[in-house]
Parts: C-alpha cells; structure tokens; sequence
C-alpha cells in the first residue's frame, strides 16, 4: 500500500531583494546603474559611434545622480549610477555617455547608469 505525496505549495517571496550598494557596500547585481558588468564594457567600447560627449553639471552623491549637459545640443541628461559614480566624478568633469548600454565614461572609469 502506498501514501498519498502531500503536496508542498511554493514559498512565497515576501520582500524583494536589495543590492548591498543600498546598505553602503558594493554593488551585488549588474541591474542598470548598479555594478559594470565586463560584457556591458566592452560592448560600448565596440560601438564607439554611439558616445555622447557631456559635462557634469551636478552631482548628489545622496542620492546617487549626476546631470549631465551634452555639448552637441545642450541636452540635459539625469543618471543614477548606485556604485558611487556621484562622489566620484566632480562637477565640471568632461564625460560621455553611451546610450545604449547605459555606459557612463569619465577619464579611465566606467560606470553602469540608468537614465
């Protein structure tokens, strides 16, 4: 004679996940404006016709965004980079931003942004 299976129903996920950049560490996720992914990286340094050249007009380090002012149609552009992108680029600093793959670059760094 054999036992019925009792059934287990699926846990329920009851909070979302966070990234550890949200509690003051490094990024744990390759989530748009989180950490850079290598793959990410070398896909924007492949399509180089895509960059936009910027200025940073302002930065909040609190809040994690920049403003950027492209200088080919004075655009205003806001990304937020949750890898310290903010406190890492000063106001002033010349940029490009490559819209595809959401790529903030400024002088040897590369940044992961959302727009």
């Amino acid at each position: 004679m054999s036992t019925p299976h009792s059934h287990l129903p699926p846990l329920e996920v009851r909070e979302r996940p966070a990234c550890m950049c949200v509690h003051g560490g490094t990024c744990s996720t390759f989530a748009p404006g989180h950490a850079l992914h290598l793959i990410q990286a070398r896909l924007a340094a492949a399509t180089p016709s895509e960059w936009v050249d910027a200025i940073v007009e302002k930065t909040d380090a609190t809040a994690g965004t920049l403003t950027l002012r492209t200088l080919d149609d004075a655009a205003r552009i806001v990304v937020w980079n949750g890898a310290g992108a903010a406190s890492a680029v000063l106001e002033g600093t010349p940029v490009a931003l490559h819209g595809r793959y959401g790529v903030l670059a400024a002088g040897a760094a590369r940044f992961n942004v959302l727009r």
